[in-house]
């Protein structure tokens, strides 16, 4: 499967929802894991801001990859930010989209510049 990475050196990431844990299966409440190391996998919200635009986005990261310290409204930094197309057919219904997974979400700065 393709994987993109996002560049995020000089975009200003801002989180809009706490730390979750991401549901494989909202049925049974099963915790989505990584399938290499069986850890499980945590959900965020984020706005995404460069170059004047911005985008809400979901992101995965690891349990182990989100650090203390996180406030709603505050930057943070998403090391490793790639995006990844998906396509599935649901009910008969072909759906397509972006997944985008981190290798964590830390407490992070506003780009030099930015607001100014």
């Amino acid at each position: 499967m393709k994987t993109i990475r996002v560049e995020t050196e000089n975009a200003t990431i801002l989180l809009t929802e706490v730390p979750e844990p991401k549901v494989r299966d909202r049925q049974t409440g099963e915790i989505a894991k990584d399938a290499v190391s069986g850890e499980a996998l945590m959900k965020v919200g984020v706005v995404y801001i460069d170059e004047g635009e911005s985008s809400l986005l979901h992101v995965t990261v690891p349990e182990s990859g989100v650090s203390e310290g996180l406030t709603l409204g505050a930057p943070v930094s998403l090391p490793g930010l790639i995006a990844r197309p998906w396509e599935s057919v649901f009910n008969g219904q072909q759906r397509h989209g972006i997944a985008f997974r981190a290798a964590a979400v830390a407490p992070g700065a506003v780009p030099a510049g930015v607001g100014a």
